[in-house]
């Protein structure tokens, strides 16, 4: 994929070392040379650049462990306009299992979450969320954020209160509050009365949901390795230099600059930025820091031919029951193999952890009891992700922010998903917090 791979002379000198090359470190990376930096080494463990972004080929169907759309004004293009003839243009559409068992709008539906309550359990929704909105106790949670703005009637009824216990694998009253106004303000807007208008008018006429202005992306059908090797080629033109597949083993303060410890050797540099995960880079710089809870997701693999029981290429669990969190069809977007179906499933491990076993004879009961699926289901693969994204909870972030700055404080600038614990729930987020980050130093 063009990235440079063989051993790396000892003493190596370079301007920068970014560590990690996910979007936060190959924008890293270009940031730098637009800066001035003439050499940047570019230390990642994983073989390939993506970071989390992984995908997986099982015979004729291609997965993503994850789901991933993007957009074509994503400023990710900005540093790399190349990367957009291999983006595959796609229509995607979303559609939520609710507790009443119907595959509806997403996130709510005026019609089937509300209308179709009934007269009096519709009255117990709206004084629900009347007093919630007059409540003016400080709020201390995920719940508290949630209630909030829609109710704790609505919140249980419409499934959201399940959905975000699915998302980050434990109760949504021990989820911390940042982490709702970081990843949740969708409710609060959703929920405004100019929003809530546009719903009626929309359900009256059955109008669909508006398109968005700008194009909808998926990854080439080939994978990611072939989205992601013309920025590789791009940035190794412009001086930067790739180890992939080289573990770092330590990071130390020297009076000029750091010496960066890999298992090809010592590289020295003036300045390191930080993109990897917060508990591997304060190790690397021998800086205490607890472990910080992160989502483990066990993500299912399957091909289908039969009813599969709704029309839309996503489609999320606000249901009751089961664990599953979200389905993408991905022969929505690259068509079907061998005549059938292929679709990935997503599954948040919980605390005691969930086998591949477990959760494929879940959703499997599930879907079937929802009348979802009906026809050939079968589990092709499976692939378990540690680490694939950062949860708020008992101060985690508070820890976080505290171990920034003693990165900081050495010297090395630490951000991005992993590199800060936070979530970004899109490349263009990565991209502008990494420009921001830089810029900013």
């Amino acid at each position: 994929m063009g990235a440079t791979t063989t051993p790396l002379a000892v003493p190596q000198v370079v301007d920068a070392v970014v560590l990690g090359a996910g979007m936060s470190g190959l924008v890293s990376a270009s940031v730098l040379l637009d800066q001035g930096a003439e050499s940047v080494l570019v230390l990642d463990e994983y073989p390939r650049v993506g970071g989390n972004h992984l995908d997986v080929a099982i015979g004729n169907y291609t997965f993503d462990v994850g789901s991933f759309i993007f957009q074509d004004d994503s400023p990710l293009l900005e540093h790399f306009p190349e990367l957009l003839p291999g983006y595959q243009p796609i229509t995607p559409s979303w559609s939520r299992l609710n507790p009443q068992g119907r595959v509806t709008s997403y996130p709510f539906s005026l019609r089937d979450d509300v209308l179709a309550a009934g007269p009096v359990e519709l009255l117990r929704i709206m004084a629900s969320a009347l007093v919630a909105r007059l409540d003016r106790r400080p709020m201390a949670n995920a719940r508290d954020f949630a209630r909030r703005w829609i109710g704790a009637r609505f919140l249980r009824r419409s499934g959201l209160e399940n959905y975000m216990a699915r998302f980050c694998g434990c109760p949504i009253d021990r989820i911390d509050l940042t982490f709702a106004q970081s990843r949740m303000l969708w409710i609060r807007d959703q929920t405004t009365v100019p929003a809530l208008l546009r719903q009626v008018r929309s359900q009256l006429h059955r109008q669909p949901p508006s398109a968005p202005t700008n194009r909808q992306l998926a990854r080439p059908r080939e994978g990611f390795a072939a989205l992601y090797a013309p920025a590789v080629m791009t940035l190794e033109r412009r001086g930067a230099t790739f180890a992939l597949g080289r573990a770092v083993s330590a990071v130390r303060r020297i009076p000029d600059g750091f010496l960066v410890e890999t298992e090809a050797g010592t590289v020295r540099t003036a300045r390191v930025v930080s993109t990897i995960p917060l508990t591997q880079s304060t190790a690397l710089c021998s800086v205490p820091f607890p472990p910080l809870p992160a989502v483990t997701l066990v993500s299912l693999f399957y091909s289908f031919a039969g009813d599969r029981g709704f029309e839309e290429s996503i489609l999320y669990n606000f249901s009751h029951e089961a664990r599953w969190k979200r389905l993408t069809v991905y022969s929505d977007f690259y068509g079907t193999a061998e005549g059938r179906t292929y679709f990935a499933v997503e599954v948040v491990a919980d605390q005691n952890g969930t086998s591949v076993a477990e959760a494929a004879e879940e959703f499997r009961r599930h879907t079937a009891a929802n009348g979802l699926l009906r026809g050939d289901l079968r589990l092709e693969g499976s692939h378990v992700l540690e680490q694939a994204y950062p949860i708020y909870t008992g101060g985690s972030a508070e820890q976080a922010a505290a171990a920034v700055a003693a990165l900081k404080e050495l010297g090395i600038e630490s951000f991005g998903r992993q590199g800060a614990f936070r979530y970004q729930p899109t490349a263009r987020v990565s991209a502008l917090e990494a420009e921001a980050a830089l810029r900013a130093a």
